[in-house]
């Protein structure tokens, strides 16, 4: 009955994994229809941040009533740099970024994230770099795959791998140089995954003062909707570009319960399904073409970022059995230790 229950466990877990991917591709799909409509890239995630608000705020109250610390003006700062950081310039160079590249190529760069996170917590050292272990040596060369995939995917476009019979743009806009928007599309692209690095380094200061996660990410998102809204004021007067809503938030709800069941590397681990997902969605609906170099720095950036995961997997696993071995060293110690007082006590 035990084995039965784990299959099935594990089972909801794949099955919620590959739906939150489709999810994920969905928005990509959906962030690149909204803007070839003329959705404002501004208007747009005030939308998804005020949803995602709604959606959090409740689960963040009720689950987290006795175990949130109290607020002080120290941590309202960091949640607003949080904010800063992690959701107005995160979606900012995102939706920039999706303006001028493919949704497949957006994508396939953000797979460089963990890449990108594990060389900012190793600079600023809150991850530590052993070359002499294999881990330790693979999330150096999965750091350096990924950062060159992507910085392959941005200099180098290659020839196109598929025909189409009608001459399509790469991005929203014409322009006489194509390859100046897919550069700058990439540019922004980078800049979405070096600000979502950033978001989750900063965090590990953060929640050790203030653990209640979903009301982190509530107040930060909160700290966000203030930041875009503000922006909004000064560059969006048309109101007719704020007609309309867009759906957000069950994703982010879908991977909270994921991380919690499977951990954030088994996680992790569904990111390039992604990538696949999108570039079908984005071939048959948009009819995207794909590149020579965008393929070969996507390969890079997936091989990468198998590298720092399979890295972090073992890494774990010797720091557990270093730990045990600790343990049962001190362990017996102890045991020892009150053999010599028990004989000592027995000499007359």
């Amino acid at each position: 009955m035990g084995g039965e229950s784990q299959v099935s466990e594990k089972a909801k877990l794949l099955v919620a994994l590959l739906a939150l991917q489709f999810c994920y591709a969905g928005f990509h799909i959906v962030s690149r229809a909204a803007l070839d409509m003329g959705v404002s890239k501004i208007v747009f995630p005030v939308y998804r941040n005020i949803i995602a608000l709604v959606l959090l705020a409740p689960f963040a109250y009720f689950l987290e009533k006795k175990d949130r610390p109290p607020l002080n003006f120290s941590l309202l700062v960091r949640f607003f740099l949080l904010a800063l950081c992690g959701i107005t310039a995160n979606e900012g160079f995102y939706l920039l970024g999706l303006y001028y590249l493919s949704p497949t190529y957006a994508s396939a760069i953000q797979n460089s994230v963990p890449a990108i996170t594990f060389a900012m917590a190793a600079a600023l050292r809150l991850e530590q770099v052993n070359i002499r272990r294999k881990y330790g040596l693979a999330k150096v060369v999965g750091t350096v795959a990924s950062i060159g995939g992507a910085t392959v995917v941005t200099l180098y476009k290659g020839l196109p791998l598929l025909h189409h019979p009608a001459d399509i743009k790469l991005g929203v806009i014409s322009s006489v140089n194509p390859m100046l928007n897919w550069t700058v599309g990439c540019i922004y692209t980078l800049g979405n995954c070096i600000a979502w690095s950033g978001w989750m380094v900063l965090q590990v200061p953060v929640l050790k003062k203030y653990p209640a996660r979903l009301s982190l990410t509530k107040l930060t998102c909160f700290f966000g909707l203030i930041q875009f809204l503000i922006i909004a004021a000064f560059a969006e007067n048309d109101i007719e570009r704020w007609k309309g809503l867009v759906a957000s938030g069950v994703a982010s709800s879908l991977q909270i319960w994921c991380i919690d069941r499977g951990g954030p590397l088994f996680a992790s681990v569904f990111q390039p399904v992604q990538t696949v997902l999108v570039a079908i969605m984005a071939t048959i609906i948009f009819g995207d073409r794909l590149y020579s170099g965008g393929i070969i720095g996507s390969i890079l950036i997936m091989v990468g970022l198998y590298f720092v995961l399979w890295g972090k997997s073992q890494e774990k696993k010797a720091s557990n059995q270093e730990m045990g071995k600790d343990l049962t060293r001190s362990l017996l110690d102890q045991e020892n230790s009150q053999k010599d007082i028990a004989v000592n006590a027995d000499i007359p």
